[in-house]
């Protein structure tokens, strides 16, 4: 039986950066994955999301400035993007799995299950280790009625080798919308079915409604308060059936993905076998990202129950108050500056900090900007219909709480928003910078 100082589960953002830095202070080290190495951002999520994302940019672009110096729309080749794609995706798990190498970190392919609080089955083969840590990232939500398993996932539609004349999308998260808006402009028929009376809940709902425009507007079909109950295989297409205000409804489409959700991907690995607590939304840990019941395990990313956002950057954080935490013991507490997220459609929305609704259950006194931008230069320049604001700011020492964007460059700007945030700037502060013009950034003094 091999025994390591410490062994991790999931080669994504927070496993890597656990090992690597472990190994760095010569503690024996193993990982495993089921998957190959790198993750879902590198490989199955946000960056082939956004490479290929890049030509629709360019479609949009076009569109928009059509008749204003431009005269041809450019078609979305999907075969040449998802090629372009590909080149990325292919060049990582070596390139992660020579690293580990390098630093004598021993890798395994296999999936993972607890025999112990401190023994691990990885195949055919039984690993004990001090510590143990739990990076397995999430996975799509099981869809649990009639047919469920027939629709694919968000993987599935980032390796499609021909775009589908339609697709439908069952829940409406990010994932269904930045999956739409990439298909629509590609050519397909898009449909959006969400059983809530809100896409993108967890944003703030006012600038939502502008995207909810700007989905319309490409042509996406977004159908609210309906629940899928049965997805059926009909010769050469599918029939989605669901319950909409109290009557079935029914869709046909060429594909079916599921966009319900992720929940983390702790479910298999048999945790009470080792005394491991955990919640539906991952393992319970403590302010050091200690597993509150078994001691010798950590949990980080999207497979604990922290604070956290599902975000990358913040995983890699995670990752590194584990791995101090395992080398030099619980000394250092995870400690989450505000934490900008991103909706990447077109138009981009953005958010940071506390929603106004948030900012009302904290009983803050707060003041609200929100407005329209469509009419500033900077929309009109880039002949951008969506483009508007919500700032939250604190009434008593005048700094930011929350903002809250959409349009060109949100992404970015978001940023700033967030720097502002962290460092406690006061409005009036931001209001006098000189930023340079014309520019997206040099909007922010406008939306104080």
């Amino acid at each position: 039986m091999k025994k390591y100082d410490v062994f991790v589960i999931g080669s994504g953002m927070s496993g890597m950066t656990v090992a690597n830095k472990c190994a760095s202070k010569c503690l024996k080290v193993g990982i495993t994955d089921e998957l190959p190495y790198g993750g879902t951002c590198a490989l199955r999520g946000c960056d082939p999301k956004k490479v290929i994302i890049g030509a629709t940019e360019v479609r949009d672009f076009a569109q928009r400035l059509k008749g204003n110096g431009i005269d041809t729309v450019p078609e979305v080749n999907w075969e040449d993007i998802m090629a372009f794609k590909q080149s990325f995706v292919d060049a990582m798990p070596p390139k992660i799995e020579k690293g580990y190498k390098n630093k004598d970190i021993d890798t395994y392919h296999t999936s993972a299950k607890f025999l112990s609080d401190n023994t691990l089955q990885l195949g055919d083969e039984v690993i004990e280790a001090d510590k143990f840590v739990i990076a397995t990232g999430a996975k799509p939500r099981v869809l649990d009625f009639e047919g469920g398993k027939l629709a694919l996932s968000s993987t599935d539609f980032l390796n499609l080798k021909k775009l589908p004349e339609s697709l439908l999308f069952i829940g409406g998260g990010y994932i269904a919308f930045e999956f739409a808006h990439i298909a629509a402009r590609a050519g397909a028929d898009v449909t959006i079915l969400h059983r809530g009376d809100h896409p993108l809940e967890n944003f703030d709902h006012d600038i939502v409604q502008h995207l909810v425009n700007a989905t319309q507007n490409l042509g996406i079909k977004l159908v609210l308060e309906t629940e899928v109950s049965k997805i059926e295989k009909k010769e050469d297409h599918f029939v989605v059936t669901g319950k909409s205000n109290g009557k079935e409804v029914t869709y046909r489409t060429d594909s079916v993905f599921n966009s319900a959700g992720r929940p983390p991907a702790i479910f298999d690995l048999d945790l009470e076998k080792a005394g491991i607590s955990f919640s539906k939304k991952g393992i319970l840990v403590n302010e050091y990202l200690q597993s509150t019941s078994n001691p010798n395990i950590y949990a980080a990313g999207d497979s604990a129950d922290s604070r956290g956002l599902p975000l990358t950057p913040v995983a890699v954080m995670e990752g590194h108050v584990v791995a101090s935490n395992i080398i030099k013991g619980n000394k250092k507490k995870v400690n989450y500056p505000p934490m900008p997220s991103v909706v990447f459609t077109l138009p981009t929305l953005a958010s940071v900090g506390l929603t106004e609704a948030e900012a009302k259950s904290k009983q803050i006194e707060y003041q609200v900007n929100y407005n329209h931008a469509e009419s500033w230069f900077n929309a009109k320049r880039l002949n951008v219909k969506e483009y508007a604001y919500k700032t939250i700011i604190n009434k008593e020492n005048q700094t930011i709480l929350g903002a809250h964007l959409i349009g060109p460059n949100a992404e970015e700007t978001i940023n700033l928003f967030a720097m502002a945030i962290k460092t406690k700037m006061k409005i009036n502060e931001l209001r006098t910078m000189i930023f340079t013009y014309p520019t997206l950034s040099s909007d922010i003094p406008h939306m104080l």
